[in-house]
């Protein structure tokens, strides 16, 4: 056998012993998002995905899940949107402390919001405390809106809280969307482009 067939040979094998995501998957530094969510009876596609970096660290990655008609929306759009839709974050480090979560969730509140969070002061308290518990690695949690039923919070598929008002989830939504986002390359990742 030639040099070259051992080569490919070689190459094939190493292939098939590589981990694949699921099908139906994408895999994001090493963590597997569906390409579909349920979410009460809607079928939720994702548009993107991305990392959160901070310093040298990957924070989780985030995936934003869209209906249909709003697959192609730009940020503002989606934000704006009375409709179904979702983001998941994976955590991906265990640096991440409830504490460390819940400055950054203010910071990113007060960004979203241009510093108008007073409407929403109790329904921010209410979304921090789900993370109060503790935080690790590899825990799943999905934000996920409906229209006149608010924004439900599930870690690792449990509900946990349910917060109502369009106007949060815009806020929430614009953690990662606004025009200050937490990081603006993970809003590029998670609107596809």
């Amino acid at each position: 056998m030639s040099a070259v067939r051992h080569g490919a040979l070689a190459l094939a094998l190493l292939l098939l012993l590589l981990p694949w995501p699921p099908a139906g998957a994408r895999q994001v530094a090493g963590v597997d998002l569906p390409e579909q969510l349920a979410a009460d009876g809607h079928s939720l596609a994702l548009r993107g995905a991305g990392v959160r970096n901070k310093w040298f660290l990957k924070l989780y990655v985030a995936g934003l899940y869209l209906p249909a008609e709003l697959r192609e929306a730009d940020a503002a759009r989606v934000i704006a949107a009375d409709a179904p839709m979702a983001i998941r974050l994976v955590i991906t480090s265990g640096m991440i402390t409830p504490k460390k979560m819940e400055h950054a969730i203010r910071e990113g509140f007060d960004k979203a919001t241009d510093g108008h969070t007073a409407p929403l002061v109790d329904r921010i308290e209410h979304f921090i405390a789900v993370f109060r518990p503790g935080i690790h690695k590899g825990d799943r949690y999905d934000l996920q809106y409906m229209p006149g039923q608010g924004t439900t919070i599930r870690h690792n598929g449990q509900e946990k809280s349910r917060i109502p008002g369009l106007d949060f989830k815009q806020a929430l939504f614009g953690i990662w969307l606004s025009q200050r986002p937490a990081q603006e390359s993970l809003k590029r990742a998670l609107l596809g482009e």
